[in-house]
């Protein structure tokens, strides 16, 4: 059994009044000293762009990597809906409390109710700098910032850009970047991807680095190392992500010491573009603010195979309107995700292949003209009709769940540090704030919120205690050692000459994680998967072949390393599910379900985050929990009826 200790450093008092006092304890570093201390900053999304500007900003020295050619490439980029803030502007009935509040009960009541609430406090402030940084925001006619409604939620929260929120928000991350590497404060390096984390007596001390371009292998020190690089969703080979995205900085992490938690929480997005045949190498998400003005049906016969427009009313199935008045077309992804699978299983799913729903706007087309609801989802429904030639405003869309976003990742205590000193995680790199489900339009609203708001203030605590200490020499043999390992890895990958591609090994490995460990998950599926998994990683690690060599431009070097990664956490994943016996969130035991097949939640066995410590290869991570203790919002069984 593992021998660490979890200290979550959540400060005490009210719930209200935590954040502000516990950034009043924390120690400060004057600006004279800040230009005295290095920061690594790992990855260029929202989260690691809004880091690397907020620190440089303050006079921290900066030195920040990206595997991409420009910052502007990283995945946040392809975010469309929404961001949520507690603002009210349409004054009925939000509040910080309120986005608390549905966040906890959306996530299934299995995240830390302290990260959550100074999420909620925060997101108010996120939304003013990112105004003030020139993010065209919706307005209503009157000027005011507009707000639509998102999925689990009764209020209209979600700040907009049409949809591509994503990418105007990251764009003015961008900015503030490039202000500070213009200003010499911000050392940027592209094309270059972390293949390692040094640590020296325990504590992060830098990491190493691979060029894309050359080849070459680096090693860089800090005071301080801030990994921002997502989360895991293309181990299901299959997903929204872009295909570049990879578990690697946290996995390396996490092979070095760093916890894994909840790693099982994946979360299954209901409003993607369903497959059109076996050989995608990616999903495409359509935006689920579509659900807002879209409502999503089935035929109520089997095998109906009329057009759309000629199946009438009466033999249509709204079937969230009918299982969740309350809520309808805007349940919380989980449950619609779920729910599309159920309708689709049992034969009534629509479009070629049978396996997707409708998302129809012909009764918001009637009510609201065709101008309006074009004005409003205009470059979604551009983007669906180029890549299925069909027009949504003419015909409903055919949606079905895909792997979208990972609520796990790398434990971290109030201060976004993980369980080594110096090395943080933020944004879906790290596991704290979703629980088991993310609601839409709350990923933006984290990555801003631990770049802008949390992590200036918590590295800088950290950094106050190391004052006159300089970074460890690259020349350290923690570092020697670290780049030879990398250049060994390399080397060993070349000498395989196997017959098959890593993109074989990995889409094989996507088919075993989304059939035993996807929406639906049960004992013998996971225990199956395990060992498949196992097998299949051995004849990976005999018969895959990388082309090219060590030096210069290789891609198949860059897949094959992440790749190995994913077996890895691909064995974890099941683990984790197959631990946790209950369902909850975005993990659905099926051996665990209401008698009208919703998530059963164990609360007396399970209200805990589990994070997983390395133990060595080949040898199953060791389980350190985190109990989670609900003061403000009480579990009860979700409902959305």
């Amino acid at each position: 059994m593992s021998t660490v200790t979890l200290d979550s450093k959540t400060p005490s008092g009210p719930i209200e009044e935590r954040w502000t006092k516990h950034k009043f304890d924390m120690k400060l570093v004057n600006p004279a000293n800040k230009r005295k201390f290095t920061v690594i900053v790992v990855g260029t999304g929202l989260a690691g762009a809004a880091a690397a500007a907020s620190l440089a900003e303050l006079g921290y020295q900066v030195k920040c990597f990206t595997f991409h050619d420009t910052p502007r490439r990283a995945h946040s980029i392809a975010a469309q809906g929404g961001i949520n803030a507690a603002k009210n502007y349409k004054n009925d009935g939000d509040s910080v409390h309120r986005l608390f509040y549905d966040t906890v009960k959306g996530g299934d009541f299995r995240s830390r109710e302290s990260n959550v609430y100074r999420l909620a406090e925060v997101s108010v402030d996120i939304i003013d700098q990112c105004v003030a940084q020139g993010v065209p925001f919706a307005r209503e006619y009157g000027g005011m910032l507009d707000n639509r409604s998102f999925g689990g939620a009764q209020v209209s929260r979600t700040f907009y850009a049409r949809g591509q929120t994503g990418q105007q928000l990251l764009l003015g991350a961008y900015q503030a970047l490039m202000q500070q590497v213009s200003l010499g404060r911000v050392e940027l390096h592209t094309k270059t991807e972390l293949v390692d984390i040094v640590l020296k007596d325990g504590v992060a001390a830098g990491i190493v680095t691979r060029d894309l371009t050359t080849g070459e292998i680096q090693p860089w020190s800090a005071h301080a190392t801030l990994l921002c690089t997502g989360g895991y969703g293309n181990v299901f080979y299959l997903s929204t992500n872009a295909m570049n995205s990879n578990v690697t900085a946290a996995w390396r992490a996490h092979r070095r010491g760093a916890l894994f938690a909840n790693p099982c929480f994946t979360q299954i997005h209901p409003t993607c573009i369903p497959a059109s045949d076996e050989f995608q190498s990616k999903l495409t998400l359509m935006s689920e603010s579509l659900r807002n003005d879209g409502r999503i049906w089935v035929p109520k016969n089997f095998d109906d195979n009329r057009p759309a427009d000629q199946i009438p009313e009466e033999d249509r199935d709204y079937f969230l309107e009918r299982k969740y008045p309350a809520f309808g077309n805007l349940v919380p992804r989980d449950v619609a995700s779920r729910n599309a699978k159920t309708v689709v299983d049992e034969g009534r799913g629509v479009g070629p292949l049978k396996n997707g729903v409708f998302l129809d706007f012909g009764e918001s087309i009637d009510r609201l003209g065709e101008k309006t609801v074009f004005e409003r989802y205009g470059n979604l429904f551009d983007m669906y009709e180029r890549i299925t030639d069909e027009n949504p405003m003419r015909t409903p869309m055919r949606i079905y769940p895909a792997v979208h976003y990972t609520m796990g990742g790398l434990w971290v205590d109030y201060n976004l540090m993980t369980n080594i000193p110096g090395l943080y995680a933020l944004g879906e790199a790290n596991f704290s704030d979703h629980g088991a489900n993310r609601l839409g339009a709350s990923a933006l609203m984290q990555g801003l919120a631990d770049g802008y708001f949390v992590a200036p203030y918590t590295v800088g605590d950290y950094l106050a205690g190391l004052l006159g200490q300089s970074p460890v020499s690259t020349d350290d043999p923690v570092f020697t050692q670290a780049v030879a390992a990398a250049r060994d890895d390399v080397a060993r990958w070349l000498a395989v000459k196997g017959t098959k591609s890593p993109e074989h090994f990995h889409r094989e490995l996507g088919k075993i994680i989304w059939d035993r460990c996807g929406m639906a998950r049960d004992k013998n599926g996971l225990e199956k998967a395990i060992s498949e998994v196992r097998a299949l990683r051995e004849e990976f690690h005999k018969d895959v072949r990388v082309l090219g060599g060590a030096d210069g431009v290789n891609q198949s070097i860059e897949k094959v390393g992440r790749i190995d990664d994913f077996f890895e956490l691909g064995e974890l994943m099941c683990r984790d599910a197959l631990m946790r016996e209950e369902s909850c969130g975005g993990h659905f035991r099926v051996e665990h379900q209401t008698e009208d097949g919703e998530a059963k939640r164990d609360d007396e066995n399970f209200s805990f985050v589990g994070a997983w410590q390395w133990q060595g290869p080949g040898t199953p991570q060791d389980l350190v929990k985190e109990n989670l203790e609900f003061e403000y919002v009480h579990p009860t069984q979700r409902s959305y009826k």
